[in-house]
Parts: structure tokens; C-alpha cells; sequence
């Protein structure tokens, strides 16, 4: 099991990137107001096993050049570190817009909606990117990894589901308040912070 410090800082750090509107989460607000909360579980289950899918593919992968190659360690908690800084500073300057556009008609079968979810979560390169550079730092050597990995993709697994149900039950409303008065924009800014502090912070340690 990870640490508490390594878990206080994980912890808010992805609640917060993934409250933020993307892919998965604008899927989310669409699907519930065109097919329901309950259909949209669905979906919600299939994106969370996607997404636990890319986390364990690249924790291992990542992880197995650590093992054999200790010094690898470094410059991966660098890179990561120099990445997160990057994608926190992004956030921090992009300007607040959602384009949720015309909720989606496609398949509305519980396994359509799965695959839908599934597919959208590895079929996102930025996902792939985020879990290669967030996920190996808070990896400690000195312990087992799969106890480890456990609980990471546990905790993604979870706060992916909440954020995401967030957003298909608050439907029209949520969308409304996302768009007003630059929410989103101080969503943006508040996880690139985070990140950007994230990125220091694994630097140094």
C-alpha cells in the first residue's frame, strides 16, 4: 500500500483533473439527460475499466524498465514531474469552454453504452500520456507493487465514477453553471495549480 503523504497528495490531485470537463465527463452529462442516469451507468462502468485498463498497462510497462534499471526511476519522476508542470500550466491558461454539442445518438443498449465507455477511455491519447507521466512517482520500489497498484487504480477507478456521476445527474443545470461566469475556467485553474504544485513536489522528493 502506497503511503498516506503519497495518498494525501494523489488523492485530490486526480479528483481534481477529473472533474474537470473532457471527453469522458461531457459523455457523461449527455448521455444522462438523452438516455437517463441508469442507462448512463452503462457507460460509466465500461469507462472505468478502460481507464483502470490504461493505469495497470502503464504503471507495468513503466514499472518493469524501473525494476531492471533502478537509475530509470529518476529520470521517469523527472519527466513526469516536467510533464505535470506542463499539463498544469495548460490547464492553468486555457480558456474556460465546454463543447457538449447535441447529446449522442448512438447505441443505447447496455453493452453499446459499455463499449461506448470503454472505448472512449483508451482510445484517448492525452489519457495515456497522463497515466504514463502521474502514475510512476507515486510508485515506491522499496514495496510490493501490486499492492500498490491496487489501490492507485482502486482510487482512479472510484473518482472517475463519482466525478462522472456528478455530471450525468446534474444534466442541464451543470451544464448551465459550467458555462457561466468562466467556471470552468477557475475549474482549469485550480487542477493545473494542483498539477503544477504535484510536478514540484515529485522533483524534489
Amino acid at each position: 500500500m502506497p503511503d498516506l503523504t503519497i495518498l494525501a497528495v494523489f488523492i485530490p490531485t486526480f479528483f481534481f483533473v477529473s472533474i474537470t470537463p473532457g471527453m469522458c465527463m461531457t459523455l457523461a452529462m449527455t448521455l444522462g439527460m438523452s438516455v437517463g442516469v441508469r442507462r448512463t451507468l452503462w457507460m460509466m462502468l465500461g469507462e472505468v475499466f478502460g481507464v483502470a485498463l490504461v493505469a495497470i498497462a502503464a504503471v507495468v510497462g513503466v514499472a518493469s524498465i524501473m525494476l531492471n534499471y533502478p537509475a530509470v526511476f529518476q529520470v521517469f519522476k523527472w519527466l513526469g514531474a516536467a510533464y505535470l508542470g506542463y499539463l498544469g500550466t495548460k490547464m492553468f491558461i486555457a480558456k474556460g469552454h465546454m463543447n457538449t454539442g447535441d447529446p449522442p445518438t448512438g447505441p443505447a443498449s447496455p453493452i453499446g453504452l459499455a463499449s461506448q465507455g470503454f472505448i472512449t477511455a483508451i482510445a484517448n491519447p492525452k489519457g495515456w500520456a497522463f497515466m504514463v507521466s502521474l502514475l510512476p512517482p507515486f510508485i515506491s520500489l522499496s514495496k510490493p507493487l501490486t499492492g500498490q497498484l491496487m489501490v492507485l487504480v482502486g482510487l482512479i477507478m472510484l473518482s472517475e465514477f463519482v466525478c462522472m456521476l456528478i455530471y450525468a445527474t446534474g444534466g442541464k443545470s451543470l451544464r448551465m453553471f459550467l458555462n457561466r461566469n468562466d467556471n470552468i475556467r477557475w475549474m482549469n485553474r485550480i487542477a493545473g495549480s494542483l498539477l503544477i504544485c504535484v510536478g514540484v513536489w515529485l522533483a524534489l522528493v
